[in-house]
């Protein structure tokens, strides 16, 4: 059916029924893409039987107003829930659902939304939980390249230039070397006035404590690739409602628009029709209590049971290299480049492990333990694995990072988290271990002196040393050959 274009509370929203005469329930999706970018997936709804309701929110598009990122969600989306609770169409239930920012309006309605103003449940793919957990690691380090391209794309401006922070960096390529970070917008030659504002959030886990008191159903979907893939599972984790399920594939931020090199015909899903077959469940009150999902084994033709994990097992390694190395910001380690470089001065420590005698189903957090002296009184310590191939291939795997301030020249022993890995690899694989000060541009350089990162105006190069014998790679890995399952089965029990 044609859509129904209208303004709710002043802002741009149109209407996707289905066919027949209804009433039917509701799905709304919140965005500053653009809502029209929405309209397949809108009619996709409507075709199973939903009436779709897009909107711009505030400042976005064709929505009037001041577009301040994270700020006038919960409000904007209450107002738009009651108005369609009251439409003639609507059966009264509504589901909020979206992805990546849009996942994060769903999630502030239906935890800080007033009671009737809440959505009946909830469907967040990739989301971005707030300004603090997308602009930092949960070690306080400071995202820069996703942020800097999400800003430059969309933040302060009414519309969307994708291509922003690539034809910024066509033009010099150095532009987020430049100090200060924070000066970023007057490189790219406009007002981004939130920019410098986005460094001063440090209240990660603002809605994850919100979410123990979650009263509506949930259903989770990240991606193995995503940079929000922690929060996914931890969202899941944490969700008090009467169910929530997790679905986490070999993906990227794009999902299935985004396969990981691990992925393989059985991640396949089809997620339209499992969205609306776990909706028409959530919102009849039909799940099973409690947390339940899926998670893919990249490099398998398999799911598993989330929930699902490995024992723990230390992979012995040996020194390739570095155990003495100098993190110099001038010429930092490359997050966007897998090659060591072998005629300077080494930048990183390196080990490596002996190829596997057999395929190895890791599942679970993989982590890092060693022994280490920084000769300046801040430093990064980044640890990034990498998988080489019996085909001669390198693959990342997963990266961690802490930030540690100690009196210089003192040894100190520590831990690095290197996120969850769900991942069969093949036989014959070594494990490529790097240990380094950097990971730029993924993350801003540490300038070691103390100051800020993003407010720095010197950088300094810190000297490191790394006691190889004390690094434990440890992984969970499964004991035997998994028991597959069916995602569906697992998200709409």
């Amino acid at each position: 059916m044609t859509p129904r274009t209208t303004a709710v509370g002043g802002l741009a929203t149109e209407v996707h029924p289905p066919r027949g005469g209804g009433p039917f329930p509701a799905v709304l999706i919140r965005t500053p893409y653009d809502r029209r970018q929405h309209r397949p997936e809108a009619r996709g709804w409507a075709r199973r039987g939903f009436a779709a309701v897009l909107q711009d929110v505030r400042g976005r598009c064709a929505s009037p107003g001041r577009w301040q990122p994270y700020r006038n969600e919960e409000a904007d989306g209450a107002a738009t829930v009651r108005w369609i609770r009251r439409q003639p169409w609507s059966d009264g239930r509504v589901l909020a659902a979206g992805g990546s920012y849009a996942a994060h309006c769903a999630l502030v309605l239906a935890l800080e939304a007033p009671g009737g103003a809440r959505p009946d449940a909830v469907l967040a793919a990739v989301p971005a939980l707030g300004a603090a957990e997308t602009a930092r690691e949960p070690s306080g380090v400071e995202r820069l390249l996703s942020r800097a391209g999400w800003w430059a794309a969309h933040g302060d401006r009414p519309d969307s230039d994708e291509s922003a922070l690539d034809k910024a960096l066509a033009a010099d390529p150095a532009l987020l070397t430049h100090l200060p970070l924070t000066g970023l917008p007057e490189r790219l030659g406009r007002s981004m006035p939130s920019w410098a504002g986005l460094w001063r959030h440090h209240d990660r886990g603002h809605l994850l404590a919100r979410a123990a008191r979650a009263g509506v159903p949930l259903l989770a979907v990240g991606g193995h690739h995503d940079h929000f893939t922690e929060d996914t599972a931890a969202l899941w984790r944490a969700w008090g409602g009467p169910s929530a399920r997790l679905l986490l594939g070999p993906w990227g931020h794009g999902l299935l628009s985004a396969p990981g090199p691990d992925a393989r015909p059985a991640h396949r899903v089809g997620l339209g029709d499992l969205y609306a077959r776990w909706a028409r469940r959530a919102l009849a009150g039909e799940l099973t209590p409690g947390r339940n999902g899926a998670l893919a084994l990249g490099g398998a033709d398999l799911w598993l049971p989330a929930g699902t994990g490995g024992e723990p097992r230390l992979q012995p390694t040996r020194l390739l290299h570095g155990s003495h190395f100098t993190a110099d910001p001038g010429r930092p380690v490359r997050s966007d480049d897998l090659d060591v470089p072998t005629d300077k001065p080494p930048d990183r420590c390196l080990l490596v492990t002996a190829p596997l005698p057999r395929p190895l189903d890791v599942v679970g957090p993989v982590h890092v333990g060693l022994r280490a002296t920084a000769h300046t009184p801040s430093a990064d310590w980044f640890a990034r694995l990498v998988a080489l191939t019996p085909q001669g291939t390198a693959e990342r795997l997963a990266v961690g990072v802490v930030r540690r301030g100690e009196p210089a020249g003192r040894e100190t022993e520590f831990t690095i988290v290197l996120g969850t890995l769900a991942r069969r690899l093949a036989a014959g694989t070594r494990l490529r271990l790097e240990i380094a000060g950097h990971h730029f541009p993924a993350h801003a350089r540490n300038p070691h002196t103390g100051d800020d990162p993003m407010n720095a105006a010197r950088l300094v190069a810190s000297r490191r040393e790394v006691d190889p014998v004390s690094v434990k790679l440890r992984l969970d890995v499964l004991p035997a050959r998994p028991t597959p399952t069916d995602p569906a089965e697992e998200i709409l029990r």
